[in-house]
Order: C-alpha cells, then structure tokens, then sequence
C-alpha cells in the first residue's frame, strides 16, 4: 500500500476501502426512504474516506479502519442534511410525538404504549404508525436538533468549532450513561429490536423474521424507540455541550 518513495500509494488504499464505504451504505440505505439512492451516499462516502486518509497519520491498520469508519458515516449523514430530504411538517410531527412520550411518561412513570400516544396526539393508531413509518431515518440525520422548538439545530447553538459532531457529544460519559438508562427503559420488543439492529447488524427484514412481523413494522419500532431516547436525553445534552466547549476552551 505504499509507493517506491516510501509513500501511502492512494488509489490502491481507496480499492482496499471501497467495501467499507459500500458497507456502511448498505447498513444507512436499510433505515432511509426509498428516495435516497445508494450511489448518492456512496459518493459522499468516499469524500469521508479521502478525508479520512488526509487526517489520520498512524498507518492503515484496524485503527484506520475505525476511525474511517466514523468520517464515511459523517459525510453520508451531511450529504443527506444538505439535501434536507424530511418535510418540515413531518418534522413537527415527531416533535410532537416525542413530546407527548415526555409528558405521558412524566404523567403515568412509565413508556407509554403506541395506542397512547395515538391517543394523546389525537390520531388513530393507524395514522400514527403511517407517520413513524413516513418518518423513516429522520433520526440518524436530524440527531444534532434535539433541543430546541426553531430551524437552528443544536450543534449551531452549542457549538462554535469545526470539528464538532454528534458522535463527538455522544462519546460524553455522561450522555453515554443517559442513553444506556434510556435504552434499558425501552418496551421490551424495542430493546430486543435495537439490539439486533445495532448489537448483531441484522437487516430489517431479518429482524423482522426474528420477531414475526413486517419490516415496515420493524421500520416503524424503530422510528418510535428512537424517539424516545431522543426524550430521554435531550435533557442532557445542553449540559454536556457546554462542559465539553467549556473543557476546549480551558
């Protein structure tokens, strides 16, 4: 992988890394509208590896690949920003629905059920499905405006640097530990469905198989699982932002 002045050789380390770009592709195209094409996120992908290969000065071993990893996964999930594919209106949905998980949980000391919330939203449990499963992949691209009610996400309002990102403010201990208790309070079918999403990597037609149901129903469990970690932490984060800009600047 190196040229005969002792040199990275680029193209042959981009061939080596062109399955990992696919890969992580893959693993993003399974939780996104049928809108989004897989070269699109392929392409913006490998501007994540060239960057990758720019920044990274310790060799091109596992480490690498774990680092890279991270900077294919960003420049997909900005080209997907910039494209601003969800509805705003779709949007202000699943502010209200992860509002009304707030409340009900506050209200009752327990995650509410799917006819709940339906209820609370004013909605048959039909439409409400339809609009998680309408919602697919909001999270993972819009996970940077937790806060807030505006078109400012978070990281504009708590951030002044460059090099922040989501995955910078989720390796916060305290945040981490905020997920951990968000996700162990989870339904039991979304825990088990997160687990073998995240822990195992099944597809969502596989996890459906395991679970005995659609994959649009997997689709819209896991739609709603994420909304309600993002009202598990969402408190959490202001503080954690501010200590880590706080840390940066000392």
């Amino acid at each position: 992988m190196y040229t005969a002045a002792g040199q990275p050789d680029r193209e042959q380390l981009v061939q080596r890394f062109v399955p990992l770009v696919k890969r992580i592709a893959y693993h993003l195209m399974a939780r996104l509208p049928a809108s989004v094409q897989f070269d699109d996120l392929v392409q913006n992908g490998m501007i994540g590896l060239l960057d990758a290969m720019d920044r990274f000065q310790e060799g091109f071993g596992a480490q690498f690949e774990t680092y890279a990893s991270q900077r294919v996964r960003g420049a997909m999930l900005d080209g997907l920003r910039e494209n601003d594919w969800l509805p705003r209106g779709l949007r202000r949905e699943l502010r209200r629905i992860e509002t009304a998980i707030s409340q009900l949980e506050h209200e009752r000391g327990r995650v509410p059920s799917e006819s709940e919330l339906a209820e609370a939203l004013g909605m048959t449990l039909a439409d409400y499905q339809h609009t998680l499963q309408e919602a697919r992949g909001h999270q993972i691209v819009y996970f940077d405006d937790l806060a807030g009610d505006g078109d400012e996400d978070f990281l504009e309002r708590h951030f002044t640097d460059n090099d922040a990102d989501p995955a910078s403010i989720l390796e916060d201990r305290d945040v981490r530990q905020a997920l951990v208790a968000a996700i162990a309070r989870l339904p039991e079918r979304e825990k088990l469905m997160m687990g073998l999403y995240y822990e195992q990597e099944l597809n969502l037609r596989e996890i459906g198989d395991v679970m005995g149901v659609t994959e649009s129903r997997v689709c819209q469990l896991h739609t709603q699982a994420i909304a309600r970690l993002r009202t598990q932490i969402a408190g959490n984060l202001p503080a954690a932002a501010r200590k880590r800009k706080g840390a940066a600047g000392g």
